[in-house]
């Protein structure tokens, strides 16, 4: 099978859990080769986010198109974007890319820092959710972006399909946020929706969840895999980094990205 190729555009992490770190570790773990555009630098451990020095939209656009005119990609996954003029410069960037498309609507951190300005949100939703694949926003992201509360999961269903309306092909609404024994996703297309569930892990190591997700998604997806069995492997890969948390920092922890490759270990 060829090696499927995923181009991850986001922020780094100097703490390894999220962000670009993190989606690189998740798409190796899963078994696809990963390429990136950096679009900001922050300075973060697992408290919180301390700075973010944003790249020039113009060497965000620089690296997208060099990796797709060379080395190709089969699926895009944007996480971190910061700005309306980031965000422009990717859309126009990708705007010849046909694969899948990942979009996860990066907007407050774990720690509660905003990572996406209020005047790019219109930019974000005209220019890639409505032209994503599928688009991963957990709770605090759709009530942003809708500009609604989300109380509970009936709540998270019908956002979901509100965000449909946007463009994009599928939702895939993460319910982590909500209060619960379980954890319930629901993916909704223009077909129907289906629930995704699982019971909740009790952890302070979660930071990076939402990047790991996304980014194992478009693997899958870039794997050409169906829409809802990526979503069935992206759940369990997530969850088995949370199982497999190196329990490193004071605060949010990063997750075990590299537990499929525990095995191959002497």
């Amino acid at each position: 099978m060829t090696l499927p190729r995923v181009l991850a555009i986001g922020g780094s992490d100097s703490g390894g859990g999220a962000g670009i770190q993190a989606d690189v570790k998740t798409i190796l773990a899963s078994g696809g080769f990963a390429a990136t555009a950096v679009t900001a630098v922050t300075a973060q451990d697992t408290i919180g986010v301390e700075a973010v020095h944003a790249v020039p939209p113009d060497v965000v656009a620089a690296q997208i198109r060099l990796v797709l005119a060379d080395l190709g990609a089969d699926a895009v996954k944007t996480g971190m974007l910061g700005d309306a003029a980031i965000v422009g410069a990717v859309a126009d960037a990708l705007a010849g890319f046909t694969g899948p498309l990942v979009v996860d609507p990066v907007m407050v951190a774990k720690g509660g820092a905003p990572l996406l300005a209020p005047e790019a949100v219109p930019v974000l939703c005209d220019r890639l959710i409505a032209r994503a694949t599928v688009v991963t926003p957990n709770v605090p992201e759709l009530e942003a972006l809708l500009d609604l509360t989300i109380a509970d999961e009936a709540d998270l269903l019908l956002a979901a399909q509100e965000l449909l309306t946007l463009g994009p092909q599928a939702v895939l609404a993460k319910g982590g946020h909500l209060e619960g024994a379980e954890v319930a996703d629901w993916l909704v297309t223009r077909d129907g929706q289906r629930r995704f569930a699982s019971p909740r892990i009790a952890s302070r190591h979660t930071h990076g969840t939402g990047c790991t997700l996304a980014s194992a998604l478009a693997t899958s997806l870039a794997a050409g895999r169906p829409l809802e069995e990526a979503v069935v492997e992206a759940r369990a890969f997530v969850a088995q980094a949370i199982h497999h948390a190196p329990g490193l920092g004071r605060g949010h922890g990063p997750l075990g990205h590299g537990w499929p490759l525990a095995s191959t270990r002497t």
